[in-house]
């Protein structure tokens, strides 16, 4: 499927799938994006509700350009807190894809490149120490395929939207999501379509819809009661 790589709003760069007209993260602004959705509405939610809680366990649905795992990463240092981060893709992103992303460079003026380039230059399928405060297991297959059992305390759920993939939205999927978290563990999402809210309530969801990152008034945080 032909890439092209854009440079969003806030300078950070994401591919777009012209045959799907749609692109990794928002034109708004990928990094800003994830800090929002995955960083602040996620992993910092998640700390003021359990303080105590470390190591804290993350599965990422989507790895894709590995930015979330980065900046996740970067924020484990930031938190002295320990993560355990497990990110699955079906479709790993190619070392020249790679060439095109400027995530290092729009943070910290690539002081980070090389912990950017680590996080994918390591093997798959197997636990991986890539700081001292964060390890991560890359895993190559479909979501459908997870079968974890309350491992989980956050899920980024980042796959691609409702619009191109809707199989990955429904009640099937948000089923395996359930049961790989923890008793209280949280799902965040970009996205705040009314199916996919109405999937995570019918398989046992809390759902709540919240302020949205830039360019997007509302998404979705969804608990595990």
């Amino acid at each position: 499927m032909e890439r092209k790589f854009i440079t969003t709003a806030d300078g950070s760069s994401t591919i777009y799938l012209p045959d799907l007209d749609e692109t990794y993260h928002s034109r708004h602004g990928a990094i800003q994006e994830a800090l929002h959705v995955f960083i602040k509405e996620g992993l910092k939610y998640t700390l003021e509700e359990k303080p105590d809680l470390n190591p804290i366990s993350i599965l990422e649905i989507g790895f894709g350009t590995g930015l979330n795992a980065f900046l996740t990463c970067l924020e484990s240092k930031k938190l002295n807190c320990k993560i355990n981060y497990t990110g699955v893709e079906a479709y790993p992103v190619t070392a020249d894809d790679l060439l095109h992303i400027n995530y290092s460079k729009s943070i910290n003026q690539g002081a980070n490149e090389s912990l950017f380039n680590t996080l994918h230059t390591v093997a798959w399928e197997s636990k991986q120490d890539i700081s001292e405060g964060f390890s991560l297991l890359k895993q190559q297959k479909s979501f459908n395929d997870i079968t974890d059992n309350a491992l989980y305390d956050i899920i980024y759920f980042d796959a691609f939207g409702p619009r191109v993939q809707p199989d990955l939205w429904g009640e099937a999927v948000f089923k395996i999501m359930f049961k790989a978290l923890k008793p209280s563990g949280i799902l965040v999402t970009y996205s705040a379509q009314g199916n996919a809210r109405r999937a995570m309530q019918a398989v046992g969801f809390t759902v709540a819809r919240i302020p949205g990152p830039p360019g997007k008034r509302e998404m979705l945080r969804a608990i595990k009661i």
